[in-house]
């Protein structure tokens, strides 16, 4: 009776924890090229974009532990996969990476205050779904036709690469992105023999002193509080609800938002609420017994820490390719993010205009007083809704609970965003 009783405790165990080792795996594997992507893009060279990617690593794993160990909740943590691409679609600023940095560390700061002040939470998730959703389309666009340009540009590198892809789509769905970046490995091991050689043996932290300008701010860390507000946190309470947990809102967006500004003089950009991943430590796989799934995203974030000490390898190893065929990894795990923000932004006739403008406002990557297109595209579809006719003859649509924060009195949550994480 022992002997079975102590196996039932292990396999109890085993479980989560063989859960939370996926959770963290396919997490990280999926898209941490898009992050690498967009700490270079904003001016980070290659030793400031390893410590940022294994600051975020750090900072994700270790907010999901105490978390975890406090509430009882698997509470998964990731980093901002719609931040980084936004990261990417912007571009270099005004000041440099150290200007990014300041951005980073305001963006924390605007996480923390959404939790100390909820008036500011409710007026993020009051912008209308339709225009945050265009937003998010436009950021993602650009990262999400790398794969037809290297496909042109570099066909022998790339065709592999997609091709693997378009198999496991197939088969094993979600195993697709890793299997992807599996072959991606492959295929620039094969090409760049000594990809390796330049990788630090252990990993490697460089601190960036942060630099405030107003363009920095504008371009990226609103947009990037919003984005990772509406297309992460928001859909991350949701899964975790329809899971009937009912997460400590306050709490998350604290930890969330302290996190991302300790950890943003090292590089990291934001951390938050993971959506899709979330579903692999909340869901019954993770555990029968839903008491016993915080195991499984506590194990998540020890796993998250654990890869992030190779931040330097995959750093030396990413860049030691054409950057074009790291935007096409990059570009095939954010496919799905793309097409569920396309049918976001367009489902309902009312505000469809808007939400076009909006999409290809910021899709255009132009750049206006020194501030990036994502920007001027929620300000140009803001205006759009508010130029626009009252017929009366078209009711309003009713509020979801997509519109606004989920709240313990909603038994469906809202449908997760498509990004991984």
């Amino acid at each position: 009776m022992v002997e079975q009783r102590g196996a039932g405790v292990g396999r109890g165990v085993l479980q989560p924890v063989l859960a939370g080792v996926v959770t963290a795996v396919v997490g990280f594997a999926s898209t941490f090229a898009v992050v690498l992507a967009g700490l270079r893009a904003v001016g980070a060279d290659s030793r400031q974009a390893a410590s940022g990617l294994l600051a975020v690593c750090v900072a994700a794993g270790a907010t999901a532990i105490v978390l975890g160990l406090r509430h009882r909740i698997p509470i998964s943590i990731a980093w901002s996969t719609p931040g980084a691409a936004l990261l990417a679609a912007t571009g270099a600023v005004d000041g440099g990476f150290a200007a990014a940095v300041g951005a980073f560390l305001v963006t924390g700061a605007l996480i923390v205050a959404a939790g100390l002040f909820p008036a500011l939470g409710r007026a993020i998730a009051a912008i209308p779904r339709p225009i945050a959703a265009a937003m998010l389309a436009g950021v993602l666009l650009d990262l999400c036709i790398a794969p037809v340009r290297a496909l042109v540009d570099v066909p022998l590198l790339a065709a592999p690469i997609v091709g693997v892809w378009l198999v496991l789509n197939r088969f094993a769905r979600a195993w697709a992105v890793p299997a992807a970046l599996a072959a991606a490995v492959l295929v620039i091991a094969l090409d760049s023999p000594g990809a390796l050689r330049g990788a630090a043996a252990a990993p490697e932290v460089v601190l960036t002193a942060p630099v405030f300008t107003w363009q920095a701010l504008v371009s990226l860390a609103v947009p990037l509080f919003l984005v990772t507000m509406a297309s992460q946190n928001v859909p991350g309470m949701a899964v975790l609800q329809g899971y009937g947990y009912t997460p400590p809102l306050r709490g998350v967006l604290l930890g969330t938002g302290a996190a991302t500004a300790v950890a943003a003089p090292f590089g990291s950009h934001a951390v938050n609420l993971a959506a899709i991943t979330a579903a692999l430590a909340a869901g019954p796989d993770a555990h029968p017994d839903p008491r016993r799934r915080w195991i499984a995203s506590v194990t998540a974030g020890i796993g998250m820490i654990t890869l992030g000490l190779g931040a330097s390898a995959a750093t030396a190893f990413v860049l030691s390719s054409p950057p074009l065929l790291i935007e096409a990894v990059a570009g095939l795990a954010l496919l799905g993010a793309l097409g569920a923000a396309i049918a976001s932004a367009t489902a309902e006739a009312e505000g469809r205009e808007a939400a076009v403008v909006t999409f290809v406002v910021t899709a255009s990557g132009v750049a206006l007083l020194g501030v990036g297109a994502a920007f001027w595209g929620l300000l140009a579809g803001g205006l759009m809704l508010l130029l626009r006719p009252r017929s009366g003859t078209t009711p309003p649509s009713p509020r979801t609970s997509a519109d606004r924060p989920p709240t313990e009195s909603d038994p469906t949550p809202a449908a997760p965003s498509a990004v991984p994480s």
